[in-house]
């Protein structure tokens, strides 16, 4: 089993890549592969809703969106972490998200995934629920930890002094597992993942 671990702050060793790693540990000790994925320090556009996605089956920008989305195929989960900049995730995430999931929402059908939030001190509550809501949308069960999935601290050595968000990184890590071998016996025992009803789309002023 694999988990990609996602890290969307523009520093590629800073407090969010801390709190990914501790997670990560625990996911390998449980015998789970992972790999890190750096979004990168460069501009990455949003969503421009052109729909070539729709017709290609990839995003019409070719960067590391359609490269995560490839290896996401492959992959039987994910952590998704972000620094919080004025209460929310970062750019970055935000329109490495919007692009990958709408692209390739088939990809994560099923695939259990988890928000991680880095913050100096506040805001990370709001962050984790903007997240959590591309899990929602595209059928992925959501991993808890002990408590919300966030860490604090201004610079990685501050974060690794906070001993309850690092165990908390080292819990959802353990959940993470837990559930990946939960899914894989019912694969074995032959509980598939349900199959969906045609989509039906309304709209509201009709």
């Amino acid at each position: 089993m694999k988990v990609i671990l996602v890290n969307g702050s523009p520093h590629e060793k800073g407090c969010t890549d801390t709190a990914l790693c501790e997670a990560a540990q625990a996911l390998e000790k449980n015998g789970v592969e992972t790999e890190r994925f750096w979004l990168g320090n460069k501009p990455l556009s949003g969503c421009i809703g052109c729909g070539f996605c729709r017709k290609a089956g990839r995003c019409v920008f070719d960067d590391c969106v359609n490269e995560f989305v490839e290896k996401a195929k492959t992959a039987h989960g994910f952590l998704f972490g972000t620094p919080v900049h004025y209460a929310s995730a970062s750019g970055a995430i935000t329109s490495f998200m919007d692009r990958a999931f709408y692209s390739g929402s088939s990809v994560f059908a099923g695939k259990p995934a988890a928000a991680v939030a880095s913050c100096r001190r506040g805001g990370a509550s709001a962050a984790l629920d903007q997240i959590n809501k591309y899990f929602g949308i595209c059928g992925m069960p959501t991993v808890p930890s002990q408590y919300w999935n966030m860490v604090h601290g201004n610079t990685p050595d501050e974060v690794i002094k906070d001993e309850e968000g690092m165990q908390t990184m080292r819990t959802l890590g353990n959940n993470m597992a837990w559930l990946l071998s939960c899914i894989e016996a019912g694969n074995k025992a032959g509980i598939a993942y349900p199959t969906r009803e045609p989509v039906i789309r309304t709209n509201f002023i009709r």
